[in-house]
């Protein structure tokens, strides 16, 4: 995320809490509940260049932010029981739901001790290929390579460039400019095949990220059997949907709840869109998604959640809680639904 704008979004977060409009505009914003987010919880990483930053946070800011739940008073709810609760208008008590993708180690490790003291309910959304150890990670293989490199050679539209990157700034540059890049193609395929050759060139292997960081079957094991946890589909590969075909699309879904049920002896019946942003999942896929009955599908699309979203169970939003702004405060709006209002121009539901 470009300095700028993490400027601009704290700047926004900051004004919204210490006028105290945040509290005054709860009533009519707050909604129904909401959906939290995480990627990674694990202690803070002592490297300077950390482009991916923002999917992190420290054990001891989740168990904060799993206190500050409790003491707003939230209902802590499965995905069945918020589909329940959606479905049958039963919106009296205001909740939250807890939810990881992806399927990070540090998530048994950090997160799952601090969520089974306080006996809440979360949902593990898995990438199958993760703990099969062939999925790339490629954002993570991305910032391996530009960590390790004084520059780097990239072929960008067409155009050999020579990236700096001995400073923090120059790394901070080049992963910005080529993440950007990666995310306008067209077509998923490609930016695989980039990261492939970045990586084999700068000698970065794209899976091994998936036996240092994610769970193994066995791991995830662990978790399944607890009546806590939910386990929820995520697609084999984590492509970026919009960006393969339908027909393709549609096999990553069902075949990552396939997989998940043959391993894991439980159904998966809620699913969460890799990436999740507009660019990423649209009416398309939630077509999809609900062609292969699941009950919910959650995006990464701001929000909280509102009546009318029992209409719209394919295209959840969610409150991501991002690392770089590890401050309750910050969360306490988030929370209030004020900051998603206006993300959304004060639209109730964004399923578009």
């Amino acid at each position: 995320m470009g300095a700028l704008k993490q400027t601009v979004i704290r700047t926004g977060l900051e004004t919204l809490y210490f006028s105290g409009a945040h509290a005054l505009l709860r009533p009519w914003l707050g909604g129904a509940g909401m959906i939290l987010t995480f990627h990674h919880v694990r202690p803070a990483r002592p490297q300077a260049f950390q482009p991916n930053r923002l999917l992190e946070v420290t054990p001891e800011f989740f168990a904060s932010v799993m206190s500050e739940v409790r003491r707003a008073g939230l209902d802590v709810v499965s995905l069945d029981e918020m589909h329940r609760r959606l479905t049958q208008g039963d919106l009296d008590r205001r909740f939250v739901c807890i939810t990881f993708d992806d399927g990070y180690r540090d998530t048994l490790e950090h997160a799952y001790p601090i969520l089974k003291a306080h006996g809440m309910p979360f949902a593990q959304y898995i990438a199958t290929s993760f703990p099969d150890r062939h999925g790339e990670l490629w954002w993570i293989a991305l910032e391996a390579v530009i960590a390790r490199q004084d520059s780097i050679v990239v072929v960008l539209n067409g155009e050999e460039v020579r990236l700096p990157g001995a400073s923090l700034e120059d790394k901070n540059a080049a992963f910005d400019r080529i993440y950007t890049y990666l995310r306008e193609r067209e077509n998923f395929a490609d930016i695989i095949a980039f990261v492939r050759d970045l990586a084999a060139r700068h000698g970065v292997d794209p899976t091994s990220f998936c036996a240092d960081l994610c769970m193994g079957w066995d791991e995830l094991a662990q978790l399944a059997a607890d009546p806590l946890v939910t386990i929820g589909a995520h697609t084999v590969t984590h492509p970026i949907l919009k960006k393969i075909a339908a027909a393709d699309a549609l096999n990553e879904i069902e075949a990552s709840r396939a997989a998940i049920e043959s391993r894991l002896g439980v159904r998966a019946d809620h699913f969460a869109y890799p990436v999740g942003d507009p660019t990423s999942a649209g009416m398309r896929e939630f077509s999809l998604a609900a062609d292969a009955g699941f009950k919910t599908a959650v995006t990464t699309r701001p929000g909280v959640l509102f009546p009318a979203h029992a209409d719209h169970l394919m295209a959840l939003p969610r409150v991501s809680v991002n690392g770089q702004y590890q401050q309750l405060r910050f969360l306490r709006v988030l929370m209030s639904g004020a900051a998603t209002a206006l993300w959304n121009g004060f639209r109730k539901v964004n399923a578009a």
